[in-house]
This record gives C-alpha cells, structure tokens and sequence, in this order.
C-alpha cells in the first residue's frame, strides 16, 4: 500500500520524534538522571510509529517495555510521558510509573509492567469488552519474541480465537530475547506460526517499512471490527542498542549490526521514499527534524525543570480507596 504523501510526512515526523525521545533517554539513563533501567526500541520505530497512526484513539493498546515511542504517540502529552521517564511529579503518572509501567486511560494505553506475558492475558478483558458492549475498539498488544515463550501466550491466543476476540497481536521480533537469538529459543523459522495453530490469520512482514505496517494494522483491524477475530503480525526488525541502555551486547556481530542501522534504518526508508516517489522538497524533512529536535528539547526542559514527588505522597496511590499513614 502506498501511502499519500501528507501521510507519509506525518508518519516521518512521529519516527523522528521517536527517535529523538529515545536518544534523549538514552543520554539521561547513561548519566544517572534516569533512575532504573531503561529499555529502548531505537531501530524499531516503524513498528511503533505505524501501528499507532492505523488505530483509533479509542482502541486499547497495551505497550510493551520497550514502548515508549507508542506512548508518547498516542498519549495525552508526550512531555507528560518524558517526565514519567524521569520519575517526576509532572510524569503522566505523578513519577511513580518510570520507564515500564507507563499508563494513561484517556487514551486507552493500558500500560505495561514487570511480568513478562501479563498483558497476553489482561488485552483479553479489554477485547471481550468490546464485544459485551457492542463497541467496534480493538486491543492491540504489543509482545516481543522472547516473550512469545510465555505460557500466558498461549492461553491468550487459545481464548482470543475460541471467541473471536478483536485483538491485534503486534509481534515485534528484533531478533534477540536478552542475549539470545530467536532462532535458538523457538523451533520455529516463522513466529508468526504460533498463530496459525490456532487458526489465527497470521502474517510476517518488513517491520522497518513503515507502509507495510500500517497496511497489516488497518486490515487486522478491519477483520477484528467486523467479528472476525484476531490477527497475528509478525514485524520483523531489529533494535540499535543492548537490551537495556548501557548494555554492550557484545553477543551480536559487528557486520549484522551495521547492516540493520546502516541498510534498514526506517527513518532512511521512509525519508528516500518520501524524496525518491513523493519528490518532497529536502528542505521540507529538514524543518520536520529541526522542529522535532526543538520539541523534544522543550520535552527534556520541562522533565528536567519539574519536581520529585515529595516525601508526604510517598504513600499515595497504594491502595484504592485508602489512606495509608506514612511513618
């Protein structure tokens, strides 16, 4: 599918953005700004970028830990998304969310948390009820390769297919689980079959081609309004950076690094279509990096310039209709 040139440019904006965002965090997390880990998808932008721009606001979406590109795109406020990151009272979730555990009901991101393969089980709630409620929403839950070995898979896909559940499994293989290749951890060649043994419409495509994501989003999506059930995509791309910031992933060789950042990166993909089939003035994706460079730097200013939460809210929040002294 090609899309129109208008299209094509704002897709490209949010890649950069992206991009920026996590290079920012990147920077933050080496410097100690950042406390904990933090886990980036630089590489992988397409995957989040294109998803995103095929659902509805009102879709859910449930991100996985290295979502924050998705978050920060569908949210309330990215800069909100940033301070989170930052663990700041001004963060989308008041500093007590950080990098994995970002949320925010306004716009149906469902967040993400420590267990890996919970939100396989949880995106079932939000896709049965929108069919109890007679809605057309669709729950897109993103995974990754590693966290295809879960049980919890599984049983999802098991339940999503037995009663056609309007969910989009985003299946987001970079290749690695930590430090292991995905080939070594699956007997699989194709991950995307896991699907088809439940009878799951199941595809593998390019997930550094930003018109073939969106393409097998808004098809997935279709089928799942109308009842027809789940999809599988398999979005094959490639992560930059160690599995967490910091790590040298010494474990992958030099030249299938370079290929993927030097041949594959899909902001380049995107941009020479963008200059090669749409002819867009250069000029004109030069001011959409330089206005998203500008930005993400208001973003890092005003994460930077906000507060800690304060010690007499330590407390809040920990349980539901309570309040806990604090000692």
């Amino acid at each position: 599918m090609a899309l129109s040139k208008e299209r094509l440019l704002k897709v490209y904006r949010d890649m950069v953005m992206i991009r920026r965002f996590e290079e920012v965090i990147e920077e933050y997390a080496a410097n100690g700004t950042i406390p904990g880990f933090v886990h980036l998808s630089i590489g992988q932008e397409a995957c989040q970028a294109g998803v995103v721009d095929a659902l509805k606001k009102t879709d859910y979406k449930f991100p996985d830990h290295r979502g924050h590109g998705a978050i920060a795109l569908c949210g309330t406020d990215p800069k909100l998304v940033m301070a989170e990151i930052f663990a700041k009272e001004t963060g989308i979730n008041h500093g007590r969310g950080g990098s994995m555990h970002v949320n925010d009901l306004e716009c149906r991101n469902m967040g993400f948390n420590g267990i890996q393969g919970s939100t396989m089980v949880t995106c079932l709630g939000t896709a049965f009820a929108s069919v109890y409620n007679g809605t057309d929403d669709v729950t897109a839950v993103f995974l990754g390769d590693g966290t295809l070995g879960e049980g919890t898979c599984h049983e999802s896909m098991n339940m999503a297919a037995t009663w056609k559940l309007p969910i989009i499994y985003c299946l987001v293989n970079n290749g690695y689980a930590i430090s292991t290749r995905y080939e070594e951890a699956h007997p699989q060649k194709e991950l995307k079959t896991w699907g088809e043994g439940y009878e799951v419409p199941s595809f593998r495509l390019d997930g550094n081609d930003i018109e073939a994501v969106i393409e097998a989003v808004e098809k997935a999506a279709d089928r799942a309004r109308k009842g027809e059930g789940p999809t599988v995509l398999e979005f094959m791309t490639y992560r930059w950076q160690g599995h967490f910031a910091g790590d040298p992933a010494a474990y992958r060789p030099e030249d299938e690094v370079s290929y993927w950042v030097n041949d594959r990166d899909p902001l380049k993909l995107t941009k020479a279509i963008l200059l090669e089939r749409e002819q867009v003035d250069p000029a004109v994706l030069q001011a959409v990096e330089e206005e998203e460079e500008k930005h993400v730097q208001e973003m890092l200013k005003f994460s930077l310039e906000s507060e800690y939460p304060g010690i007499e809210t330590a407390t809040t929040y920990t349980y539901a209709d309570r309040e806990v002294e604090l000692r």
